[in-house]
């Protein structure tokens, strides 16, 4: 399993990409992807909607079990990924690509999200 550098992740298994104009995108690694199994249905923050860091703000469920999102950041919600509510499978499929699930106005960052290296190490 390869965890991109360019990200940050949580200890609740989310990732975090670099914010670009203060607009970050979080989703759930590849790890926490195969240990939900298949993902059947995804609910994400609407838009408009303050998330905070370490908080559940949605949930996704599988074949296995039901599982909360955190968010990894304290902001504001900016855009939900319609695509994957559309086709829960992309959370399997492409984790760090299609499968990302919100983009959130970051308010802050908290300092405990993990490296690459550090995230690998956590997981496993």
């Amino acid at each position: 399993m390869s965890n991109p550098e360019q990200l940050r992740y949580s200890k609740e298994h989310e990732w975090l990409s670099p914010a670009e104009d203060g607009v970050a995108t979080v989703g759930i690694t590849e790890h926490a992807a195969n240990a939900l199994g298949d993902v059947v249905y995804v609910q994400l923050p609407d838009v408009g909607t303050t998330v905070t860091a370490g908080e559940t703000c949605g949930e996704l469920e599988s074949t296995k079990s039901v599982s909360d999102l955190y968010s990894p950041v304290s902001g504001e919600v900016v855009e939900a990924n319609q695509e994957v509510v559309d086709d829960p499978s992309l959370v399997n499929t492409a984790p760090f690509e299609g499968g990302w699930l919100f983009k959130v106005r970051v308010a802050e960052e908290p300092a405990d999200l993990l490296s690459a290296a550090e995230y690998t190490d956590y997981a496993g």
